[in-house]
């Protein structure tokens, strides 16, 4: 799941481009309701949905990646066991992983 999606970020940026949400869900084929979905953090975009974003709104992959919230961090763990810490890294790695895996094979398809 997102961790914070900037819809005011995204807003502003469809509105200074004359377009509106309508027409970010219909570039990247997405239902109108299931971008609302992501805009707020029921889901997070894919990594296409996030290349269109940035197309579309004419903006930095990265920069609509980490507006996407999907670069954020997780808050840090309560507990000051270091294993927990580590289990915790290690879980955002592995989502980093997930989503370079599905961007590089999304890039390689198109």
């Amino acid at each position: 799941m997102s961790l914070f999606f900037d819809a005011e970020w995204f807003d502003a940026k469809l509105a200074a481009r004359r377009l509106d949400r309508t027409a970010l869900a219909i570039a990247a084929g997405l239902e109108a309701a299931e971008l609302h979905r992501i805009f707020i953090n029921e889901r997070a975009p894919s990594a296409e949905e996030l290349d269109i974003f940035a197309n579309v709104l004419e903006a930095d992959l990265v920069e609509v990646t980490l507006r996407s919230g999907v670069a954020s961090r997780a808050e840090a763990p309560v507990s000051d066991d270091s294993n927990d810490r580590i289990a915790s890294i290690e879980a955002r790695l592995d989502a980093i992983d997930t989503w370079l895996s599905e961007f590089e094979a999304n890039k390689k398809r198109a």
